[in-house]
């Protein structure tokens, strides 16, 4: 998982910066204590994207698929009506990230570390909310494999739910203690390409969860 490489990244870093300021470096040429350059890391996790995006484009593909069958037992399901709140939350979370860089490159520390904070504890919620999201479907008697659409709908969200939590784990480090060889302002970069991604992620999911139940 991305995320987990993330994680690793920044747990060998260790250490925090010397003297007083945000070390924000220019995120693209700037190197780091052993000479690597900056762009390394953001190019490191736009690949790792891509192979996620190879992942869940091959389930979207098997979804398709599957829906397609001639004399199909694929059954339409009730969505759980907390996945909209659930879509809205990850999407309020996309923007207190934003607002958290901003507060950064201006030099408020402070504000970016509150900020920050709020964009991982709604990760937080909308990983709870997913969690009421599946007892409901249990409650409903909806379980893996009681027909295509609900195991598509499990495996979908659980595959997600998975990366958000393992994006929340970066966002906690980042925010955390900036690190020794990657400079913070590289790091929320890097955890602000990944939490981007899983958000219109999740929309993609949902819409196609919303079109085909």
């Amino acid at each position: 998982m991305p995320a987990d490489s993330v994680v690793e990244l920044l747990e060998r870093g260790g250490g925090s910066h010397s003297g007083g300021g945000v070390p924000c470096g220019d995120g693209g040429g700037g190197n780091d204590n052993q000479g690597t350059p900056q762009s390394v890391y953001i190019t490191g996790m736009i690949l790792a994207l891509g192979g996620i995006l190879m992942f869940f484009m091959a389930l979207i593909s098997a979804w398709v698929v599957r829906r397609g069958f001639p004399n199909s037992d694929w059954q339409s399901i009730e969505l759980p009506h907390i996945l909209g709140l659930n879509t809205l939350i990850l999407t309020a979370s996309s923007f207190t990230l934003v607002r958290s860089r901003r507060l950064l490159v201006r030099g408020s520390e402070a504000d970016y570390r509150h900020w920050w904070g709020v964009t991982a504890i709604l990760g937080m919620f909308f990983l709870v909310g997913q969690i009421i999201a599946w007892r409901q479907m249990f409650a409903t008697r909806l379980f893996l494999a009681t027909n295509p659409a609900s195991s598509f709908f499990y495996v979908f969200t659980a595959a997600h739910a998975l990366h958000v939590l393992g994006g929340i784990a970066a966002l906690v480090v980042v925010g955390s203690r900036p690190a020794q060889h990657l400079t913070l302002e590289t790091a929320t970069r890097v955890a602000a390409i990944y939490w981007h991604f899983l958000a219109v992620l999740w929309l993609l999911i949902f819409t196609i969860l919303v079109v085909g139940r």
